[in-house]
């Protein structure tokens, strides 16, 4: 069985990742998508709620599945048995930021096991996707954008809420620099003089 991971932080899920998901379940027996955690970005939506959200858009297709990347890529790699890293690239500046980060993991997959570590295997975005970014729909989003023809069904829900409650949060003081609750709390009722 060849064994592929597709990893990313997913924040939010959009239909450019599931597009590369797809397109990977045609070359591999199985696909794990790795929720990845990246110290750089202060998610909108935790990682749970990213699992979820992807395992649902997923569910349709046989052979993948959806975990949470505990610690190095590689690592999770060598885990599940991976033969690939599977990126989608929407152009050239994809590239020469994922070149150097898939050389990294072949580096650290190789160190101390004799073979040549795992290869990256790249895929061009659908050209009726690839203007779709995570952080462009979280910016959109926060400007009240429309969002949902973006991200797979019930994700723009999810964006919605998670961009109000750390607006939410804002004003009242409380911490925002965390992810955003995956369940946004019921509003409290009004008081009447």
């Amino acid at each position: 069985m060849r064994t592929a991971v597709v990893p990313g932080t997913f924040d939010p899920v959009t239909l450019g990742h599931v597009d590369i998901v797809v397109r990977a379940a045609r070359l591999f027996d199985e696909v794990v998508v790795g929720i990845a955690r990246n110290a750089g970005k202060t998610p909108l939506l935790d990682a749970e709620t990213r699992r979820a959200a992807f395992a649902g858009a997923v569910a349709h297709l046989p052979g993948v599945r959806v975990e949470i990347v505990p610690g190095l890529l590689v690592d999770f790699c060598r885990e599940v048995g991976a033969v690939a890293i599977v990126k989608g690239l929407r152009g050239g500046g994809d590239l020469d930021a994922e070149a150097p980060m898939a050389a990294m993991n072949r580096h650290l997959s190789a160190v101390g096991t004799g073979d040549a570590g795992v290869d990256t295997v790249f895929l061009v975005s659908d050209g009726r996707l690839a203007h779709i970014a995570s952080s462009m729909v979280r910016d959109v989003a926060t400007y009240d954008g429309p969002i949902d023809d973006l991200v797979p069904d019930g994700v723009g829900d999810l964006v919605r809420a998670a961009i109000a409650d750390r607006s939410a949060r804002s004003r009242t003081g409380r911490d925002s620099s965390g992810p955003a609750p995956s369940v946004p709390s019921a509003p409290t009722p009004r008081e009447t003089p």
